[in-house]
């Protein structure tokens, strides 16, 4: 092994270059309309993009705590208790990140040991292993496998997951990339587990607010009976605001685990861009209106997708949240996701993601394709338009 090839750490050298950049790169080379990556092709809100301006026009120019500006600590906290009735302490418990991406990675770092396990749902957000990985732990998953038109998990194979090692299980509800609401009844299930075996959870839920069916709505696992003081639960503002590039998210959590994250966040970024984190705690203070119609737009888009790829001979799983939709294309295509998408896009002109990257085993999801649908209408049209040439690709039984 040369030099070159030695320069990444063993750590990280698994994991490659992120599926997001690479899906990204040919959808550019090939001129493909990119429903690969999770980000909107349209602008966030005026009022706060306006809210960042003023922040930036008022001196809001230099670091701010590494907590967070006390202003959006109070924001987040003031919602969570309108919204759950659960007290916080702003300054104790709320952390403010760069993205929950970061979020992530701190919690990893702030709470795992070499060693220690943590528990996955697969197929899982990419950077979680890798974040395992930087930590020094273990990552066990326990597969969620299509169950009609959702996916479900095992609760054998959950506590089968669970050793003596088990530290952690990081929980993603709403799910990327499945799109599933996780329930009430199955987190009490979690919960229960993690009750039982004294396991600390990391509750990712950036798409809190992207949920589509009033019979599923998003439960924080937080809220249910003796979880508080063992989960942090993780958000961030730019999947609610469409400001992806923000970067701005949070951890709320007990004073214990808040302070085992921000161990490590202050050597990750200290702090976040001072004058979003102003404008963050407008958005959150103003959202009930522009949260409602962006959900109501995000409904239709995924009705439009959908549609379309049911009538093109794909089998669909609609999604209950996020902006995502996961689609069986075994009855269209022989080969396996790493094919059907680069063929996708050389060919047809449309990007997607082949969702095999999000699994330890990866042949469970060597059939399914993800496509993201936070896109313009007229995006979503000229997609389905491309997608057209699916027809010829049908396969012959």
């Amino acid at each position: 092994m040369n030099a070159a090839d030695a320069s990444v750490s063993d750590r990280l050298r698994p994991f490659g270059t992120t599926i997001f950049a690479e899906m990204t790169r040919l959808a550019m080379a090939n001129n493909a309309i990119n429903l690969s990556q999770g980000f909107p092709d349209f602008d966030g809100p005026d009022f706060v993009k306006e809210a960042a301006i003023e922040a930036i026009r008022a001196g809001h120019a230099q670091y701010a705590r590494t907590q967070g500006v006390p202003l959006l600590n109070q924001a987040i906290a003031k919602r969570w208790a309108e919204d759950l009735g659960i007290d916080l302490d702003p300054d104790e418990q709320v952390t403010v990140t760069s993205g929950c991406t970061e979020a992530i990675a701190a919690s990893m770092l702030g709470l795992v040991n070499p060693g220690d396990e943590v528990v996955l749902f697969e197929p899982y957000y990419d950077s979680y292993r890798a974040c395992v990985a930087m930590a020094g732990g273990v990552a066990r998953c326990v597969p969620l496998r299509p169950e009609g038109s959702t996916f479900a998990f095992d609760m054998d194979e959950l506590r089968r997951a669970v050793t003596p090692r088990t530290k952690v299980v990081l929980l993603n509800t709403p799910h990327n990339p499945t799109g599933k609401v996780f329930s009430e009844r199955e987190l009490l299930a979690i919960a229960g587990v993690c009750i039982e075996r004294n396991l600390i959870v990391i509750s990712d839920e950036v798409y809190e607010h992207l949920v589509y069916e009033s019979d599923q709505p998003h439960v924080r696992i937080a809220t249910l009976p003796g979880m508080f003081e063992r989960t942090l639960t993780l958000s961030s503002l730019g999947k609610t605001f469409s400001l992806t590039g923000w970067k701005v998210g949070w951890a709320v959590g007990p004073s214990g685990l808040s302070r085992a994250l921000r161990s490590a966040h202050q050597f990750l970024t200290f702090a976040t861009a001072t004058p979003l984190q102003h404008a963050a705690a407008v958005a959150i203070t103003r959202s009930d209106d522009y949260v409602a119609d962006l959900v109501s737009r995000f409904r239709q888009k995924r009705d439009m997708l959908l549609d379309a790829l049911i009538a093109l001979g794909l089998k669909v799983f609609p999604p209950a949240g996020t902006y995502f939709i996961m689609a069986d294309f075994s009855d269209v295509y022989d080969g396996d996701d790493i094919s059907f998408c680069r063929r996708l896009t050389e060919d047809l002109g449309v990007a997607a993601i082949p969702p095999s990257v999000f699994y330890q085993q990866k042949e469970l999801g060597q059939r399914f394709v993800r496509f993201a649908f936070c896109k313009k209408d007229e995006t979503l049209l000229e997609a389905i338009k491309r997608l057209q040439g699916l027809q010829a690709w049908k396969v012959r039984r």
